[in-house]
């Protein structure tokens, strides 16, 4: 039997880092996305070198590191610079994924979920999963979790979710939503392994 391929995502603050920890606790093998994605530009990751040569030494810190806060200047300056940068860095995420599903189908893990922030957004990823499972809550709940987490102001989580896929197209791009406002962790906890059954888990 092949493994189930589950695509995660929710808006931040939506509790979908919970959903996945107990993903991963009740057997699912996860591939994250964005943690690739994060180490290819770590200290001597594998997205350096071609930074280093594309957008000149000076991205690249005392430790070997690419500086996100240059880079950030840089590609809100030029929206070319992001696309360079993606182009570097997309098809080493993908290798790596790539190499972390075998590794997962070979030790038989029969659901594999992808934690991917933007899969509303990105459009390539629906097509590599059967099933997309999002977390979901309203707005003043993500506001009032980050706030309470991160100390941000209101206003700056409110343009963190403004600049992420609007709450209805991910709905709409569910095929199960776990609804995770006013929950104990106890109840999201059932939530999660009532869905995780239907992954085979």
């Amino acid at each position: 039997m092949s493994a189930v391929r589950i695509g995660l995502t929710g808006g931040i603050g939506s509790g979908k880092s919970t959903v996945l920890r107990m993903l991963a606790q009740l057997g699912a093998a996860v591939i994250d996305a964005d943690a690739i994605s994060r180490s290819t530009t770590a200290p001597g990751g594998a997205a350096i070198p071609a930074i280093a040569q594309r957008f000149g030494p000076e991205f690249i810190t005392a430790e070997g590191a690419l500086d996100r806060e240059r880079m950030r200047a840089a590609a809100y300056a030029d929206p070319q610079a992001r696309r360079d940068l993606e182009a570097i860095i997309h098809p080493l995420v993908g290798a790596e994924s790539t190499r972390q599903v075998q590794a997962a189908l070979q030790s038989g893990a029969r659901c594999l979920v992808f934690d991917i922030p933007l899969l509303v957004e990105s459009g390539r990823w629906r097509s590599q999963v059967d099933k997309v499972l999002v977390v979901d809550c309203p707005a003043a709940t993500q506001v009032e979790r980050v706030v309470a987490r991160s100390g941000l102001a209101p206003a700056q989580v409110e343009a963190i979710i403004a600049a992420q896929a609007p709450r209805a197209l991910r709905l709409a791009a569910a095929d199960i939503v776990i609804f995770n406002d006013g929950l104990s962790l106890g109840q999201l906890q059932a939530q999660v392994e009532w869905v995780a059954r239907g992954f085979g888990l």
